[in-house]
Parts: structure tokens; sequence; C-alpha cells
């Protein structure tokens, strides 16, 4: 039989006797020691309670601000506060950038995400918890007259609801909501407590990974355009170089390294003078111009020798590097690959000597095709009279020299009424009008170019010695050519090809010195606008007839 817990009295009646003065003490003495041990072991239990709540909350604590990664900690923070407070259910809402609450986790008792579904809960609550910043807590939301016409409570069956606030700094940046809707009084102020102790470390942490996830958003950006700016920098055509006060390189991009023959490796980190030795000299005063002054330095050029490169033609600019408060912090320096811009140039110039500039102006080199188109062209051919003989009794140097002057004047003469130079053979020159631009009076321009290099080759004539003195014979005719490129993709020749080019040479192998002669179709055209005189037909290699020739002596 057992006393355990019991009173005096119901120790008696269950004996069912009189006990005797001393039986009464003993007994009393069981009932005060059965009392102190229940009282013991109700406390015991409690603290057992107690510490396992705290045990918990370390272990939420420890794994809540062990991670910044901060979904998968919280999901285990909020099955744990389900587990001990015996809520069915359990929300965390943060605000959003419009400071509108919204889900961020949501776990049932199962330990499994809630169901959209199965989310609906009290908005009064929620919202009254974030007007009043305090917790609330119901142990029957049906009963109580706080929310007993709210629909949400009403319709929802809900009964236990603890919803507290989130805050970092004293900024609500949340709430917890938990409910049970199957029992009431699930929640007491003991459960509320454990949870403010929770939601005071797990605002922290929110914060925490907000400030985390912040800062890696802005690394991952930094990030994005730090490439996107490499890669800007590397498809910049011009070389691009940065150097500090000092002068030491910083950056170079794939352009300066491919200009200037040298890789980044020999560049960046050491001084201009180091790493830049082929142009140092040449941009060291304009770079401490850039820092001392401010100002820029723009389109400068120079020729510098590199040992990969050879000879190179560059540009330069310098302009100086500044910081948000306009502090010199270096120079750039952006360089430009002019090598084959000049050779181009110098190309451009050469092949003016050959075409008139305005003929160049209007061809179209998209347009330029291997082949040729038939065209009605005046040829003329100018030669000098007796160079064969002349040539062999002077030194090839001198006479190279003497033969540009002489072809010189004639090419001036030739291009001064837009004709085509078509090419050089020896001490001759071929050339042609009314192509690749029609020009109408295309006979006329020939004459006068014609005429206009015999008075220019008399007055050249007149600079030298007897000795050097030489003439020209001209021979002008016209007629249907096939005029066009003529060669391979990697040689082409601008040409023209037919009959009456060969007759107007064959017209200029008959002329003498000085003498201008064109065929008679040609002379018809132009009878009335030069003065001129019909001589003995020409008997030309390939022709079964006498070609009829006229020498032209002057232009009315």
């Amino acid at each position: 039989m057992t006393y355990f817990g019991e009173t005096l009295d119901e120790v008696r009646i269950k004996l069912g006797s009189e006990l005797d003065d001393n039986e009464n003490y003993h007994i009393n003495q069981l009932v005060k020691i059965s009392t102190s041990i229940k009282s013991l072991a109700q406390e015991i239990s409690q603290k057992e309670e107690e510490r396992r709540n705290l045990r918990a909350l370390a272990d939420i604590n420890k794994a809540v601000n062990s991670s910044l990664e901060i979904n998968e900690v919280l999901r285990f923070a909020m099955d744990t506060i389900i587990r001990l407070t015996g809520a069915e259910r359990a929300f965390l809402m943060m605000r959003n950038d419009d400071k509108k609450l919204e889900i961020r986790v949501a776990r049932n008792w199962e330990e499994e995400s809630v169901d959209a579904s199965d989310s609906a809960f009290s908005r009064t609550v929620i919202d009254r918890v974030v007007e009043s910043r305090e917790p609330i807590l119901t142990t029957d939301a049906q009963e109580d007259t706080r929310f007993s016409v709210q629909e949400s409570v009403i319709s929802y069956n809900l009964r236990s609801i603890l919803c507290l606030p989130l805050f970092v700094k004293e900024e609500l940046i949340g709430v917890i909501y938990a409910d049970n809707r199957i029992q009431s009084g699930v929640f007491t102020e003991k459960e509320r407590d454990l949870l403010i102790d929770f939601s005071n470390q797990a605002a922290i942490a929110l914060e925490n990974a907000r400030l985390f996830e912040h800062v890696r958003q802005t690394l991952r950006e930094v990030t994005e355009l730090k490439i996107l700016m490499d890669n800007v920098f590397s498809s910049i055509a011009s070389g691009v170089i940065t150097a500090d006060l000092q002068e030491k390189i910083l950056l170079c991009n794939q352009a300066a390294e491919r200009i200037l023959g040298i890789k980044k490796e020999e560049l960046v980190g050491h001084s201009v003078q180091k790493g830049l030795p082929p142009i140092a000299e040449e941009i060291h005063e304009y770079i401490q111009d850039v820092l001392s002054e401010g100002r820029l330095i723009i389109g400068q050029e120079t020729r510098v020798s590199l040992p990969l490169r050879g000879n190179v033609d560059l540009s330069f600019n310098i302009s100086p590097l500044k910081d948000e408060a306009q502090n010199s912090q270096g120079v750039a320096i952006v360089l430009d690959d002019l090598t084959e811009k000049k050779k181009l140039e110098a190309q451009r110039r050469m092949f003016e000597r050959m075409v008139s500039p305005k003929v160049i102006n209007k061809l179209d080199p998209d347009e330029l095709k291997l082949g040729g188109e038939r065209t009605v062209i005046t040829s003329l051919f100018a030669d000098i009279r007796g160079f064969t003989s002349f040539s062999e009794g002077f030194d090839p140097h001198a006479l190279v020299s003497i033969l540009n002057r002489y072809l010189s004047v004639v090419a001036d003469a030739i291009l001064k009424e837009e004709g085509t130079i078509d090419k050089f053979l020896g001490d001759a020159v071929m050339a042609w009008f009314n192509a690749p631009i029609p020009q109408s009076d295309h006979m006329l321009r020939a004459i006068r170019a014609a005429i206009g290099l015999r008075e220019a080759v008399e007055k050249l004539r007149n600079q030298f010695p007897s000795e050097y003195q030489l003439a020209f014979g001209v021979g002008i005719h016209y007629g249907e050519a096939v005029l066009g490129l003529v060669g391979t993709e990697a040689r082409l020749d601008y040409t023209a090809i037919g009959d009456s080019v060969n007759t107007a040479k064959r017209i200029q192998e008959n002329s003498g010195p000085n003498q201008i002669l064109i065929s008679g179709s040609a002379y018809e055209l132009v009878r009335d606008q030069v003065d001129g005189h019909q001589i003995a037909p020409i008997l030309a290699k390939g022709k079964r007839e006498p070609v009829p020739v006229y020498e032209v002596v002057s232009l009315r």
C-alpha cells in the first residue's frame, strides 16, 4: 500500500483503524516527505523542460549564426520552434523592397514546407502585431473577444495563435507567426518568451544574411562590370596603357601588346622608361606636362624602330587619370598604329601620279572586279625620241634621274586634263581619256594634254645642257577598247586592251621629235577646234590598209 502524495486523513481512511500518537507522527512525517518529493519532481521536470528549451534555443542560435546561407538554417529553426511550442504551423514573414510582408519560410509539424493551398493565416493578427509592434498570444482565437468578429479567424477555424515582431535596430523587418487549428491553449507565456528569445537572434541573423546577400550581389555586379570592362578594354583597336604618378605601368590591353610587339608581363609593373624604351624618350616630356598641368596631348606622331616589327609609325594621345575628387592619379596613353595607313597614303600618292585625283575620288573600290567592259576611249602614247642611243653614253643612275624628270612633266600634263596613266613603258607613257569617268570632250582633252606636255618638255629642255635635251613624239587615236582589271586578286592591273589602243601606239611610233600625230577619225572629231594638216598615211603593223594621219600644230 502506498501513501505517496496523499494527505494524512486519506492515509487514515485507507488504514481503516484508529492510530496512536506515535503512528500518527510517523505517518505525518511520511506524508510531508511524499509531498516534498512530489514538489521536487515537478520542479526537476520543469527545470529539465527549461534546459531542453534552452538547449534547443542554443542549437537554433548556433545554426542561425553559423551560416549566411540562411534559408536552410531558417527551415531547421522553424521546425524546432514547432516542436518546442506544439504549434501546427509556423511562418516567417519578411518585408520586401516595397515594405510589404511576404512569406520567407512556412513549415508544418511534419517538418515539411507548407503547401500554398494550406497557407491561410490570420492577416488581422499580423497587422495588429505590425501596427502595435508587440507580440500577440491567444489560447483560443474562436473565444477571444479581440478576434471574434474577424472573418479569417472564424473561416480558417484558428484557435491557438502566437505572433511576434522581428526588429533590427528598432526597425521592424518581419514577423513570426505560429498557430494550431486543432487545439486550444497550446501556447503560454513560456512559449511566447521562448519565441522572443529566438526572434532577437533570428532578426540579427536575417539582417546579416541580407547584408551579405547585398554585398554578394554588389560583388557579382562589380565582377560582371569588370569582365565587361576587360572585354571592352581588350576589344579596343587602339593600344591603351595606364601609368601612375610615378610613371609605373598599371594596365595595358592586347592592342598595345600587338602594336609594340611587347608582352604584357614586360610592361605591367615596370616604369615607362623600362617598359617602353622605344618610345619612352619621346613621350616622357609629354607625360610630365600632363601630370603637372593636367592638359591633354592629342594626335602626336612619331616613327620608332621596334625589335620585332622594325620601323613603325605611331600616333599617341596622353590624358590625365583622375578620381572622383578630380585629383590626378596618373595618365592614360593611347597608341594607334599608323604604319599601314602611312603606307596606303604613300601608295595613293603614287597612284595619283598615274590617275587624276578627281578620278580616284569617283572610283568605288567595292565595284572594281576582275574582268572588263567595252567602252570608247581616246588613247595617247608619248615616247622619247632616240632614247636608246642617248642612254648608251650615260651612267645608269644619272640616266634614271634625267628620265624621271622628263616623265614627270609628261605625267603632270596628262593628269591636268584628268587623263588616266595606264603605265610607263621604259621611256614611254601610255594614257587614255573618257574612262573610268565619261568625258564628253575626251578627244580634245587628249590633244590639250599632248600640246601641254610638248610645251612642258620644251621648258625642261632649256634647263638642261645640250647633251641632256630630249624630245617626245605623241600618237593619239580613239575607238572601242576593253577596259578593266586584269590579273589576280593578289596583283591587279587596271588597263585598256584593243585594236584602237594598238593603233595609237603605231601612230606614236611614226611620230617625229615634238610631233603630235592623230588618226584621221580622231581629227574629224576636233577639226573645228585645232589647226593641223594631213600627212602621208602610215603603214601600221597588223593593219591591211594604211592609216590616215594628221599632225596637230595648235588649238584654235
